[in-house]
């Protein structure tokens, strides 16, 4: 039964990296009003006018004479103005810059929140691909530092909890998975409703938080887990299963290209290991 949940997870997870594929390939037009783009960068046509233009890892251009009522937001690209182009409320860039050509207004708030720098510019050299790989796994050892003091304060604070999330993700792996790409949609869907209107824009850098702090908290079980499922003395301590499992998990996350698939069921699984466990019914018992 547990290798049909398995088998079951895989099969969605794949069809989620298509549809996240296919879904970064599309505009979403919603009522005519509001282009976003996942995946990609959106484009308003020229001499048209939409509500809101909001791009996910792209750019926003807003074409000769075309007009934004609202908001243009980019996550991971700029927001270019061509010449004529209007912004009647904000223009903000994370990860960008703003371009305005001669005649483009904005006529509300403009701000950028970082700035892109070599490695990030053109084609992927060599040398490039060290840098970001390099970045790359002092970021994760970093975190797998954090990771590990707060596994151990949680362990001696609550030594329940983390067992718990592991005995969740033990006995229903396939549930687990579920609940963590219901998690994943839902943070998408909050984060493209709040884009869409002006108000709520200052919640997103609250939602990314919640999202990233849950996830953590949820990778620690699954640390746990990785570690029962290597370590099945029963003798053993549960912080020393949780620091064998936590480093296996960063040296795969440290392995160019399989990393990045891996840091992801790591924070699907503990994702969904979290919802499971807070709106999943019963507690699962503690065996190792």
């Amino acid at each position: 039964m547990k290798w049909q949940q398995l088998i079951l997870t895989f099969i969605i997870t794949i069809c989620l990296i298509f549809a996240g594929n296919a879904l970064a390939q599309t505009d979403i037009n919603i009522n005519n009003t509001n282009l976003v783009r996942f995946g990609g960068s959106v484009s308003v046509p020229a001499n048209q006018t939409v509500e809101n233009a909001s791009a996910f890892g792209g750019s926003v251009t807003i074409s000769p004479n075309a007009r934004v009522l609202d908001t243009a937001i980019a996550f991971g690209g700029d927001i270019i103005l061509k010449a004529g182009a209007r912004v009647d409320g904000d223009a903000y860039s994370f990860g960008g810059k703003i371009i305005q050509e001669p005649g483009a207004i904005i006529g509300g708030e403009k701000a950028t929140f970082s700035d892109r720098h070599g490695m990030m510019y053109g084609s992927y050299s060599r040398q490039s691909f060290f840098a970001q790989y390099f970045f790359s796994a002092m970021f994760r050892l970093c975190a797998a530092v954090v990771a590990t003091i707060l596994g151990l304060i949680i362990l001696q604070t609550n030594p329940t909890f983390l067992a718990e999330l592991a005995g969740k993700l033990r006995q229903q792996p396939g549930l687990t998975a579920l609940w963590g790409i219901g998690g994943i949609f839902a943070i998408l869907f909050g984060t493209v409703f709040l884009a869409v209107t002006l108000i709520g824009i200052p919640l997103i850098p609250l939602l990314s938080l919640s999202a990233v702090v849950t996830s953590l908290v949820g990778s620690l079980g699954v640390a746990l887990f990785v570690g029962q499922r290597l370590d099945k003395n029963a003798m053993q301590l549960t912080s020393q299963q949780f620091l064998i499992g936590l480093a296996i998990l960063t040296v795969l996350a440290l392995i160019p290209f399989l990393g990045g698939i891996v840091v992801f069921l790591i924070n699907l699984f503990g994702l969904g290991a979290i919802l499971l466990w807070k709106f999943g019914g019963a507690q699962p018992q503690m065996t190792a």
